[in-house]
């Protein structure tokens, strides 16, 4: 009996701790971080990679945003290398129409049946295996 007081007791000491009214047995004042040290003012340190701007030089708003991001993520342009420029001409580059990009997809385009043979060689999967082969038919 004397055990479950003792039991009784320390859990209701343990419980009030807990407790967040000022009737709580343990209630002790919490100590405030910040007073324990003073708050130094922000101070934005100064930027020395920063200069002011050469006479003569654009201003940085007339400077257009989107070619300086192409120009570093891509470079300048370059020449083309002798086999591209050769291939290219092969190809036929200056036949080509200029907005022909803009029409490729366009409802309107007209598009040649090249037959079940082009659709064959396209759909077949890569290799030189037999079964990367496709059957051309022989006119009789």
């Amino acid at each position: 009996m004397k055990r479950n007081l003792i039991l009784a007791a320390g859990l209701v000491v343990t419980l009030s701790a807990c407790g967040g009214g000022g009737n709580s047995l343990l209630n002790r004042g919490r100590p405030d971080e910040f007073a324990v040290s003073r708050q130094a003012p922000l101070v934005i340190p100064p930027d020395f990679a920063l200069v002011p701007p050469a006479p003569g030089t654009p201003a940085a708003a007339a400077v257009d945003s989107r070619s300086e991001a192409m120009q570093a993520m891509f470079g300048g342009p370059s020449a083309r290398s002798a086999s591209e420029t050769s291939t290219l001409n092969a190809a036929g580059r200056g036949n080509a129409a200029a907005g022909i990009r803009s029409s490729a997809g366009d409802p309107a385009t007209e598009v040649v049946d090249k037959g079940a043979t082009t659709r064959d060689i396209i759909a077949a999967p890569e290799g030189d295996g037999q079964d990367a082969r496709a059957s051309v038919p022989q006119p009789q």
